[in-house]
């Protein structure tokens, strides 16, 4: 079985915070590849961001999301994922049209159980990081509630509550399969 976890879901519900408390616990975690790319754009003045230029962001996103995948630790551990390669190509395939999706989803499968943050405006929070608004972060989680699916992923929303019971449920979900 599959040991790379996806945490996907809603912009602002959580899942940076829950990866960090998962790594805390000792697990291996890879970091949201557009938060990062936002970041470098930010400090070398590029303009792959995606207020700016969301192809070639979605692009950079891919590009990074690979590698991730690529080099994330094979040694039978859960890794999680805060994001992923299905993520980036799925928002970039909605936006060209091009049919990126499927070739990297069977190139580059994870576990079949992806958690999902749903959309939670109480902890909402743009930053200058996520400059879009909770409508744009409603799209995303739509899509991807939509595309895991048909892709063959078994959906897990993941409960509001804290930090530490969504780890344990995450956890709990991963053991039972």
């Amino acid at each position: 079985m599959n040991s790379f976890v996806l945490i996907s879901g809603c912009s602002g519900g959580g899942k940076s915070t829950l990866l960090s408390a998962l790594q805390e616990r000792g697990y291996p975690g890879i970091q949201e590849p557009g938060r990062r790319i936002v970041q470098e754009q930010l400090r070398k003045g590029g303009t792959a961001l995606p207020w700016l230029d969301m192809k070639a962001f979605l692009e950079e996103a891919v590009k990074t999301a690979q590698a991730d995948y690529l080099n994330a630790p094979r040694d039978g551990h859960w890794t999680f994922f805060d994001r992923g390669l299905l993520d980036a190509a799925a928002a970039l395939q909605e936006l060209s049209g091009e049919p990126v999706l499927e070739p990297l989803s069977s190139t580059c499968p994870y576990h079949p159980l992806v958690f999902l943050t749903p959309p939670w405006p109480e902890i909402y929070t743009a930053d200058p990081e996520r400059r879009h608004g909770m409508q744009a972060a409603l799209h995303e989680y739509e899509r991807l509630e939509r595309i895991y699916p048909l892709l063959g992923y078994k959906v897990c929303v993941l409960p509001k509550t804290t930090v530490e019971n969504r780890a344990d449920f995450v956890l709990r979900c991963l053991e039972q399969k």
